[in-house]
């Protein structure tokens, strides 16, 4: 009977905890928190902050799943199971954008700059060293760096690729031109950073999964202090050619501790070079 009462308690405790598990971020409470301020009085967001969700692999549910070359890339190319990041579970697509998503993801590896239609528009644009776009740029497995003083400039430096976004605050211009990172105005909602980003290429995705948008992309970020270690982040993101409602993604960002951290280099155009341009180098055809 003992015996019985002991695993019937554990199982029960497990269970419990399996089910706090997996508690969407976005139903947690924080307590309150007062940030260290600026000398203009906003919250001090510098710092080198990552995520640690598997959004960049997909950004809805996701098995764990072998590469494109299981073949010769082993555990090497394969990629982490992970939890969806957006509110309600998925991406409400149009029916026909939808279909555009999976073709996405079967040409992922596709590379061909000979073609006669733009070189980009086909496979995966991290695979090819492109910036990234926002939000993804945001939950890339690379750490990024968010340097804030007294202009009236933030300044976002991802890892990744180098790339690099400049937040203008409280500004009303509109978008010189598209751009693969977008055009970010940003103000202050209490503690909130809000950056507002406009402007965006096309050719930019979401994740390895092939979710993506046309160029009429809106992006609303929200980035929230709520411990001395946590910011946490949400985007709203809203495209009337692909989605049939705006949907929001939510994640904490982690504030990196190490002792002298500092954010490095990934300048993987080098990595890049032999995919795509090997055919026109010697020996290639010319």
């Amino acid at each position: 009977m003992r015996t019985y009462r002991f695993r019937r308690t554990w199982l029960q405790t497990m269970m419990v905890a399996a089910g706090m598990a997996v508690i969407p971020v976005a139903a947690q409470t924080f307590p309150a928190y007062k940030a260290p301020r600026m000398a203009d009085g906003h919250p001090d967001l510098n710092g080198i902050w990552q995520a640690f969700v598997t959004a960049d692999w997909d950004l809805q549910d996701h098995e764990a799943q072998a590469g494109p070359h299981p073949e010769v890339m082993g555990a090497y190319g394969a990629g982490p199971a992970g939890q969806s990041v957006v509110e309600g579970g998925d991406i409400p697509y149009k029916p026909g954008a939808l279909e555009k998503k999976k073709q996405n993801f079967e040409k992922r590896m596709m590379v061909d700059v000979s073609s006669d239609k733009k070189w980009h528009e086909v496979g995966d644009p991290e695979l090819k060293c492109y910036m990234p776009g926002v939000p993804r740029a945001t939950y890339m497995p690379l750490p990024f760096r968010i340097v804030q003083g007294s202009s009236p400039y933030i300044l976002i430096a991802y890892e990744f690729a180098s790339a690099t976004r400049t937040i203008r605050m409280d500004w009303k211009g509109e978008a010189p031109t598209p751009s693969w990172m977008g055009w970010s105005r940003g103000r202050w909602e209490g503690d909130t950073l809000v950056v507002d980003v406009t402007g965006f290429r096309e050719e930019t995705w979401f994740d390895r999964a092939g979710d993506y948008h046309s160029e009429d992309l809106h992006v609303v970020e929200r980035y929230t202090p709520v411990s001395p270690y946590h910011l946490m982040y949400e985007a709203t993101i809203e495209d009337k050619n692909v989605y049939t409602r705006p949907w929001k993604i939510s994640f904490p960002l982690y504030r990196r501790m190490e002792k002298n951290v500092q954010l490095l280099e990934f300048k993987c155009v080098p990595f890049t070079e032999e995919m795509l341009f090997g055919r026109f180098s010697k020996g290639g055809v010319r």
